[in-house]
């Protein structure tokens, strides 16, 4: 009759021992074959995602500059201008005429203006060789008012200046007028660019007041 020892404690350790290095075993293997299937995944994504790169087409828009040549300029060709038509016949010009109130002296005709000088020679005695009245040397013609003009109206204008020193005219006023109000300011314009060579006395040029000056506006026929 066989009888069976009990294990003893050393059997006992050494069972334990070797269970724990087997259940460490098992860990590892488990471990190792999950970091290789992850690192085979993880190839896989790798290599799956080098090949999209090289075979897709890159994402997004591509923009090409081309750069266009300047266009040749193109000549062209002016239209040759009609010949004109014949003139009409001008309009009815106005005719503006001035006369001195005073002596006469020679007549200086500009333009279609008739402009008698207006003198008042001072025949006294005592003047010196260099001595001498005033003398009318630039007399412009006024400017026909238009709206007169249109309305076929004429007159005259009876001015009263004053000849400075240096021949110049100031001061112009109206001392009659026919018709009132419609050639005054024109008549002033006008005398105020005349011109005249000063009164000389004694050497000295002098201010010459209370020159008149007759002013007429005429139309021609």
């Amino acid at each position: 009759m066989s009888t069976t020892t009990p294990p003893s404690a050393i059997d006992e350790v050494i069972r334990i021992h070797w269970m724990h290095g087997l259940v460490r075993t098992l860990i590892g293997i488990a471990i190792g074959l999950l970091m290789t299937f992850l690192l085979y995944w993880l190839m896989s994504v790798l290599v799956a995602a080098g090949k999209n790169a090289l075979t897709e087409a890159p994402a997004g828009r591509i923009v090409d500059f081309v750069r266009v040549p300047n266009p040749p300029q193109l000549r062209t060709e002016q239209p040759k201008p009609e010949k004109p038509n014949k003139p009409q016949i001008a309009p009815k010009t106005p005719q503006v005429q001035t006369q001195a109130v005073k002596p006469q002296g020679n007549t200086v005709n500009i333009g279609a203006m008739s402009v008698d000088s207006d003198l008042a020679v001072d025949t006294s005695a005592g003047l010196s060789a260099s001595d001498g009245e005033y003398l009318p040397i630039v007399k412009v013609a006024p400017v026909y008012p238009r709206r007169a003009q249109t309305r076929g109206i004429e007159g005259w204008v009876l001015l009263s200046f004053t000849v400075t020193e240096t021949g110049s005219v100031i001061d112009p006023q109206v001392i009659d007028a026919e018709p009132s109000g419609v050639f005054d300011s024109a008549a002033k314009k006008a005398v105020e660019r005349f011109k005249y060579k000063p009164r000389v006395v004694n050497g000295q040029p002098q201010v010459v007041t209370g020159v008149e000056h007759l002013i007429t506006f005429k139309l021609d026929d």
